[in-house]
């Protein structure tokens, strides 16, 4: 008994220490999150057995029990596996957000915007997921973590992220990195690069050293497994407005009631699911398209007014090309009387030099002039030549949009026809079903009818035989009367 009961002088571990010790592995509101299927699973810190047995045997003694909690505590308390749990976590978390996205973006059928729940919830948790092992920057108010210095390293190791990083920092209402960072991920989104743009950073370790502890999410393989599920949301469209939200001040927290769900509830009818949400698709894309031609159809008219205003200052240059010549033509012709009346009247009277000088200054003003006039026509020329190419560059790609959106709608309708040829199938097995079993009716009644007539006549044949028989009888009898008169 004494092996089964404390020391004196040794402390005596309780419950509160052991669950203490629990409590430090736990990530989130004081859940571990782990993966059942395609739900969520948390387990929360009630269920987890950390207690000793309250009657050890014999062979494991007290001594050994507290030392096994202290190991256990010991392990809890290791930062590094603080760190292993908070990854696995947080891409346990990005996988439900993710793929949550894209199933309801899929369902819903249009672009999304801001407002979008399970988009919003997307952002906390990739925000989530950059913040977590960020070192601590001094600055004059303290120690400042934000993961917008990570995010402008991706300009330099894929150069089509610096029109972002650039839209980001021209942003009027941003005044914090966290706003900036906040803004860069919803325009990585919007241009279809986020995966891109998270693998080429995942894959600079030594840059992110500079930022992240050795253990962080960014710096482990749970890092570029989270970029990799990110090309997943290259099939949603997204468009933010960033003028009117207030980035800097949102807090992010994470909404788990968006990922639970009972085990025993029922899914809906998923054929006729997948029928609306095709004639949904298919309504929507007619509505864009007839947008779509009014849109080329006024386009269409601008690049005619266009051609028109252009060939009409193409004629007036060429007109004034043709005045140009000819008053060059005048001054030249002009230069060479006055050269020729100046030599021959060198001697003549002052007054009659003075007049040529005045008629020669004013052909050289009227020169001028007509000169001015030409260099603002082909400006003008030139500014409505670069209007008609952008004109002609945005029916180009609006002409390749409504192709695109074309190709779906034939995809759709083929779709549809194919739904109604497998209804119209189904009808005529049915029919055709409903057909043979008329016809077998039919047949069943003809052969009750048969068996009954057959009935009738086995009854006739009996009478007839039970007839013949009673007259055989008689015959018998008479001819037993008969045999003895004979003799």
């Amino acid at each position: 008994m004494s092996a089964l009961t404390p020391p004196t002088d040794m402390p005596t571990p309780t419950t509160d220490k052991i669950t203490q010790a629990a409590m430090e592995t736990i990530y989130l509101c004081k859940f571990r999150v782990s993966m059942d299927g395609e739900w969520l699973c948390l387990r929360e810190l009630d269920d987890i057995s950390l207690t000793p047995d309250p009657e050890p045997t014999q062979e494991d003694s007290w001594e050994d029990l507290t030392d096994l909690v202290e190991q256990m505590r010991d392990d809890t308390e290791d930062p590094n596996y603080l760190m292993a749990n908070e990854r696995m976590n947080l891409m346990n978390m990005a996988k439900l957000s993710i793929k949550g996205l894209i199933e309801s973006a899929l369902n819903l059928g249009r672009t999304l915007d801001s407002d979008y729940a399970p988009l919003q919830q997307f952002f906390v948790v990739m925000e989530h997921c950059l913040k977590h092992g960020l070192k601590a920057k001094k600055t004059f108010l303290g120690q400042n973590k934000s993961f917008w210095g990570p995010l402008e390293l991706v300009e330099k190791l894929v150069p089509e992220a610096a029109e972002i990083t650039a839209s980001v920092k021209d942003l009027p209402g941003l005044k914090t990195p966290v706003g900036r960072g906040r803004a860069w991920l919803r325009l990585a989104l919007m241009q279809k690069k986020l995966s891109e743009y998270m693998k080429a950073l995942i894959n600079k370790k030594e840059l992110l050293s500079e930022f992240y502890e050795p253990n962080a999410l960014m710096m482990e393989e749970e890092g570029a497994i989270i970029s990799g599920l990110l090309v997943g949301l290259n099939v949603i469209d997204a468009n933010f407005c960033m003028k009117g939200e207030d980035l800097d001040s949102q807090v992010g927290v994470i909404d788990f009631s968006m990922y639970l769900k009972d085990g025993n509830s029922s899914k809906g009818s998923e054929g006729d699911g997948q029928i609306t949400a095709i004639l949904d698709q298919k309504n929507y894309v007619e509505e864009l398209n007839r947008h779509l031609n009014a849109t080329v159809n006024n386009l269409q008219a601008k690049v005619d007014a266009l051609e028109k205003s252009n060939t009409k200052l193409t004629e007036e240059l060429a007109v004034a090309n043709n005045r140009i010549i000819t008053l060059q033509e005048e001054m030249e012709r002009v230069k060479e009387e006055s050269s020729y009346m100046l030599e021959s009247n060198r001697k003549g009277p002052k007054q009659d030099r003075t007049s040529e000088g005045q008629a020669l200054n004013e052909a050289r003003k009227h020169l001028k002039e007509e000169t001015q006039l030409r260099l603002d026509v082909e400006k003008e020329l030139e500014i409505q030549i670069s209007m008609r190419q952008e004109m002609e560059m945005a029916m180009k790609m609006l002409e390749k949009d409504v192709c695109e959106k074309q190709d779906a709608l034939v995809c759709l309708r083929q779709q549809l026809d194919d739904l109604r040829a497998l209804k119209h199938e189904l009808a005529f097995k049915l029919q055709s079903s409903d057909l043979g079993i008329k016809q077998k009716s039919e047949l069943n009644s003809r052969l009750e009818e048969k068996t009954n007539q057959m009935a009738a006549t086995i009854k006739q044949l009996e009478q007839s035989e039970k007839d013949l028989v009673k007259q055989a009888k008689t015959l018998n009898s008479a001819a037993n009367k008969l045999i003895p008169k004979h003799h």
